[in-house]
């Protein structure tokens, strides 16, 4: 029972943040990153399942 206890929003190292589809589909995946960690913007590589292929997606803030 004697867990540590979570930290609060405000104490979270990782944010959020949607990596949208440069395909211009309107797809995107919501990943977490440490700013304090890495500094720039991530690219990936991920399965876009609108156009049904592999496109960059590219770290844009998510709107809250």
């Amino acid at each position: 029972m004697a867990g540590k206890p979570k930290a609060s929003k405000s104490k979270r190292n990782s944010i959020a943040f949607k990596m949208v589809s440069t395909a211009d589909t309107g797809f995107y995946y919501i990943a977490r990153r440490n700013p304090k960690q890495k500094q720039e913007k991530m690219i990936f590589s991920k399965y876009d399942p609108v156009v049904r292929k592999h496109v960059e997606f590219k770290e844009q803030k998510l709107s809250s």
